[in-house]
């Protein structure tokens, strides 16, 4: 599976420089996409090309509320907070991960944006239960740590997934959790030159379930299977554009 990846990815770097407009259009889908599916897989009404109007051009939608359009310009923004903390080459962090919470709450819930949670939360669905809201500072730092120390053995496929996987099983913050995952995934994954790994709304069952077979039984293989093919769509799209 790795391997695979790992072929895609050299056979694109090969090609590189890419076309400046081919790379900008590839960009500009990819994160689209990106920001739609993982606002729909929260129960975001906006479409697509709803999605599209408010990113590119800035225009509201009518009938849709408020929250709807500031997640998706949150998103965009804690995308570019993420891409500048890859270009500083600055170390994952406690506060860079509330930074990147903060952004993607901010204006929808100022009160809880980027601030660990003070409340017992459970998780509609799912066997597991988050910890208690007193040992989440420590499981965030046993997170960080790991991030640092075994996790860097692991391959960046792996190693993002399992990074996404152990963050929601924390579930450190109120809501916003799924998104700021997500982002965590993508920054590993960007960080180590492979490009975003887009859940689709369409898998958000079979996603749901991977997550809570892995935090109910330690096994990630689903989840990671899963982030693999996500992983795979865009660099078949990259290997379309470019061939």
């Amino acid at each position: 599976m790795f391997a695979e990846i790992d072929k895609k990815k050299k056979i694109i770097a090969e090609k590189r420089p890419l076309p400046k407009n081919t790379l900008k259009s590839i960009r500009e889908k990819l994160f689209l996409d990106w920001t739609y599916n993982s606002n729909a897989i929260e129960g975001n009404t906006l479409t697509l090309s709803e999605t599209k109007v408010v990113l590119e051009d800035g225009i509201t939608i009518g009938g849709k509320t408020l929250k709807e359009h500031l997640e998706v310009v949150n998103h965009k923004e804690a995308i570019i907070y993420m891409e500048d903390i890859i270009k500083e080459n600055q170390s994952l962090s406690e506060r860079q991960i509330k930074n990147i919470h903060y952004l993607i709450l901010k204006g929808i819930d100022d009160q809880n944006a980027g601030r660990y949670r003070k409340e017992k939360v459970v998780i509609s669905g799912a066997e597991h239960t988050p910890p208690d809201p007193i040992i989440v500072p420590g499981r965030m730092e046993e997170l960080i740590n790991w991030y640092h120390e075994t996790g860097q053995k692991l391959h960046t496929v792996e190693r993002a997934a399992k990074l996404h996987t152990d963050f929601v099983r924390i579930h450190p913050f109120i809501d916003g959790n799924g998104r700021t995952a997500r982002l965590l995934l993508n920054f590993e994954l960007i960080k180590d030159g492979y490009p975003v790994a887009i859940i689709k709304n369409e898998d958000r069952v079979k996603y749901y379930q991977s997550l809570d077979r892995a935090h109910v039984t330690e096994n990630y293989d689903d989840f990671i299977e899963l982030v693999a093919k996500a992983l795979n769509r865009s660099l078949d799209l990259y290997l379309k554009l470019i061939d």
